[in-house]
């Protein structure tokens, strides 16, 4: 343990701390006696199993937290206490989450915690997402890379529109047979392994061609002097391996580090912990690996085994006592989980004694039917004074699920929050004005260049932008600094008249910019070029949207303001890594919208499950795949977790699918969990023929009319003009139509009518 430092001046040896390199040192203004910090009681409230976590000793520690006990302020505690009751400097301490809206509240919380115990605050406190430490690090280091320190970060649009481009232009493939998102897909998961081009020993032909675009796919982004969000991880890693000087510096100037949601790293990330906690080791992990659901971004729970595997002296703390729910919905979502192998068993309670009212199950019609139950059972909840609007959300597998809740939302006139639609930093008039601050930037992020290049509309046609590449090649440069040297010099390059003239107007107004970005605040510089550029005007049409646009464009310029003191990388960098939960509005009285995966880390007074039925959860792509399988089953977990005090799962007996509508089986999941802990809600049963023969939740017996044949029999061969081939298991008389249940090879268990499904049997 490093001696503490006092406010006199620090240790020579951190003057000037890695992990800022560009600010002051900061000493540590802890003060001890006996031992002991002079400050709060950091363990008061806590419980024992919590207490027990926050004092671990040096080491590796793993803390499995259960959903709703308490996780964040464990890891916030931990933190806390190292820094009080350990003397150690916050400088020397790194903590890791995967949100940044989960970073800003952990900072808040130990600096209202400690309060003035801190003086000057966190700073030096390394606290942020796995890719937002990483791109410090890059930018830092940039002398062992193939990118310059102003290096651009590309989202998943600048991602996808450098891989169209390899696709169509470099290997002059079909973008129809050759997905670019497919195979960026695929380039994603191989760099979340750390295989790199020359690494990758393709096996297949299409493995051959992802080879091929992923080789090119990444001389595109050196040649644009950019990164994307797998690179910075990958990359960092491959520096530390690659160079163990710079890996010393960083490990010497690092006592702890601290992870949040490790269940949710891949394996990038867990190589990026382990190299920076040795060779002292104290690596401190919170996790759950029942709430692992990233595993289709190459999440992998088993980090949480290898941890175990690694670390034969690993301490094993498990959080059970839940501070969210009532002990009906703990016992309800152990009942769906506990069938999950690989697992570590958890007793999870409460104090907050639960009934069989907290869970209500329903049978809806369809979706329609589903969207309204949800709607009324909300209003209802809401006109009675039981619940707030914004304390309720409705939670599905897939983004396609909302639009029929959303009619029905409208319809009412009741207001919603939609997380997973079109986020503010994806809109087109965002993206456009960051483009310009990209260029401002870094002039030879191509991709950003071309985006504004002739936005708003400068005369700059196909044409006038191919010769420019081409002059641009031909030079050595990149087309940026070709506007550049036009600026400086507008004689240079093939161009005359008008294009001539448009090139370097754009190439002075770049250079002009890039000046005044080292003399004004972000914001005036935001200001300046939409003023100079006339973008608002472009979007002043007249119409709502139009009006629209410009209202977004003055909220980025709102937010620019609040980012006065902050270096343009910076920003730009924050703006990159927002997610769509860093984006719900917390302030919004109104119901929530989402998916499961984007449910994660919430909590709710209600929630609603839509769409518990098998096709959809689980998803038809895991009836076949044991790992997918158990995923679904812990998407139903945290889905379950989220609900503090009332839970609805509900399914439908038909929905529509490919233009039909397709008789559902309830997801087994519903039947993991015993009776006595729902409540069955009965549906009103006017006008719809199955509905009158049944019992929500419970089949009754069906009538069987005299002289009804059966067309189909189990474990003969079928076809479907829609789901493809498959066998039939069960073939029974439903009213007046024929019921069956058929596994198809391509998308699962179906039930279907025999008189709409145009189906065909293959033998006899």
């Amino acid at each position: 343990m490093l001696p503490v430092v006092g406010q006199a001046g620090a240790l020579s040896i951190l003057a000037q701390p890695i992990w800022e390199p560009h600010r002051r040192a900061v000493p540590c203004c802890v003060a001890v006696k006996d031992g002991k910090g002079i400050g709060v009681d950091i363990l008061s409230d806590l419980n024992a199993a919590q207490r027990q976590a926050v004092t671990a000793p040096d080491g590796p520690v793993l803390v499995l937290a259960g959903p709703g006990s308490g996780k964040t302020r464990v890891l916030t505690r931990r933190a806390a206490w190292l820094i009080q009751e350990r003397g150690l400097p916050p400088r020397r301490i790194v903590a890791v989450t995967f949100t940044n809206k989960a970073a800003r509240e952990m900072r808040s919380r130990i600096e209202s915690l400690l309060g003035e115990v801190l003086g000057e605050g966190l700073r030096g406190f390394t606290l942020g997402t796995f890719h937002a430490i990483c791109a410090r690090i890059l930018r830092r280091e940039h002398t062992h890379l193939p990118v310059s320190a102003n290096y651009a970060i590309y989202d998943s649009a600048d991602q996808r529109a450098v891989m169209k481009e390899v696709v169509a232009v470099d290997l002059n493939l079909d973008e129809k047979r050759y997905s670019p998102d497919k195979i960026l897909a695929r380039v994603s998961s191989l760099k979340n392994e750390l295989i790199v081009p020359d690494d990758f020993r393709p096996g297949a032909y299409y493995d051959e061609i992802v080879s091929r675009a992923y080789r090119r796919y990444q001389e595109r982004l050196v040649a644009n002097d950019a990164l994307d969000f797998d690179d910075l991880l990958m990359q960092t890693v491959l520096l530390f391996r690659d160079h163990p000087d710079v890996l010393a510096r960083y490990q010497h100037a690092t006592d702890y580090v601290l992870v949040d949601e490790f269940q949710d790293t891949n394996s990038a990330q867990y190589a990026l912990v382990r190299m920076l906690s040795s060779p002292r080791n104290n690596l401190f992990c919170v996790g759950d690996e029942d709430q692992s659901i990233y595993r289709w971004r190459g999440a992998d729970y088993r980090n949480i085994l290898r941890l175990r595997n690694d670390y034969p002296d690993l301490t094993i703390i498990l959080l059970e006592q839940n501070y969210r729910s009532t002990q009906t919905i703990l016992d309800a979502s152990r009942a769906v989980i506990d069938k999950n192998p690989q697992r570590t068993p958890k007793r999870l309670f409460t104090e907050t004694p639960g009934t069989s009212a907290d869970i209500t199950i329903y049978e809806a019609f369809d979706e329609h039917d589903e969207a309204q139950f949800v709607v009324d059972q909300l209003a209802g909840m809401v006109a009675q004074q039981e619940v707030e609007p914004g304390q309720c959300a409705i939670m599905y597998r897939t983004n396609a699920q909302s639009r029929a809740l959303e009619d029905a939302f409208i319809r009412a006139g009741l207001p919603y929050k939609l997380v997973g639609a079109t986020r503010f930093y994806g809109r087109r008039e965002i993206k456009d004005v960051l483009a310009y601050l990209r260029t401002i930037h870094n002039p030879d992020d191509t991709v950003s260049l071309l985006r504004i290049i002739n936005t708003p509309p400068r005369a700059i046609g196909e044409k006038t932008i191919q010769a420019l590449e081409s002059w641009a090649s031909s030079e050595g440069i990149t087309p940026g600094a070709a506007l550049l040297r036009l600026a400086a010099d507008p004689g240079a390059g093939p161009f005359s008249g008008k294009a001539r003239s448009a090139l370097a107007g754009l190439g002075a107004l770049l250079d002009a910019w890039r000046q005044m970005r080292e003399v004004i605040p972000l914001g005036d510089l935001l200001k300046l070029i939409l003023d100079e550029t006339g973008y608002l005007n472009y979007h002043n049409d007249g119409t709502e949207a139009g009006q629209e646009r410009i209202d977004n464009v003055l909220e980025l310029l709102n937010v620019a303001r609040e980012y006065e003191d902050v270096p343009l990388p910076e920003f730009l960098a924050e703006v990159a890594l927002v997610s769509d939960v860093d984006n719900l509005s917390e302030e919004a009285n109104a119901a929530t919208l989402l998916t499961l995966h984007a449910a994660k880390g919430l909590e709710f007074d209600v929630v609603f499950m839509v769409g518990l039925e098998e096709g959809i959860l689980p998803h038809s792509r895991s009836q076949d795949d044991p790992e997918q399988m158990a995923e679904e089953r812990r998407l139903m977990y945290v889905g379950m977790t989220r609900a503090r005090r009332k839970l609805y799962l509900i399914y439908t007996f038909q929905r529509s699918q490919w233009g039909e509508s397709v008789l559902n089986i309830r997801s087994r999941f519903l039947d993991d969990i015993p009776d006595s802990l729902l409540t069955m809600a009965r549906g009103a049963t006017t006008g719809v023929g199955y509905r009158q023969m049944t019992t929500w939740g419970l089949k009754a017996e069906e009538p069987r009319p005299v002289g009804k044949q059966i067309q189909f029999r189990s474990g003969q061969r079928v076809v479907h003009p829609r789901f493809g081939e498959g066998i039939v298991v069960e073939s029974r008389v439903s009213g007046d139509d024929e019921e069956v249940t058929v596994v198809f090879e391509a998308s699962g268990l179906k039930r279907l009518m025999a008189s709409f499904a145009n189906m065909q049997a293959l033998d006899e």
